[in-house]
């Protein structure tokens, strides 16, 4: 598969696995964070099998907001004393780093 190919793929998954780790208390903000851990790895699978160059870019794009989103559910939850405070400096590092492999593939 084409996505498996993708440093962004693999990273996406590394962020996934955080935010699962980040053991959030709220149910709803737990929720909100794993569906936009989710979605930017399988946004990424997606772009990756698009043909036009543009749509592409498109769907890396949403891929970028959704992982944008889950490190911000973490940190909130950490702010909210719903995580502990070590859960969003795991997130973040990999957050970044994802956010800019996504950015070059939006370009």
């Amino acid at each position: 598969m084409p996505h498996h190919n993708l440093l962004a793929y693999k990273v996406a998954l590394e962020l996934l696995s955080a935010v699962r780790a980040a053991e959030i208390r709220d149910a709803k903000l737990r929720d909100q964070a794993m569906r936009a851990a989710k979605s930017a790895a399988l946004n990424v699978a997606e772009a990756a099998g698009r043909v036009s160059p543009a749509d592409r870019a498109r769907v890396f794009a949403i891929a970028r907001g959704e992982a944008m989103e889950a490190a911000a559910a973490v940190e909130v939850a950490v702010l909210a004393a719903d995580a502990d405070g070590d859960a969003f400096e795991a997130c973040l590092p990999i957050a970044e780093r994802l956010v800019a492999l996504l950015t070059g593939l939006c370009r």
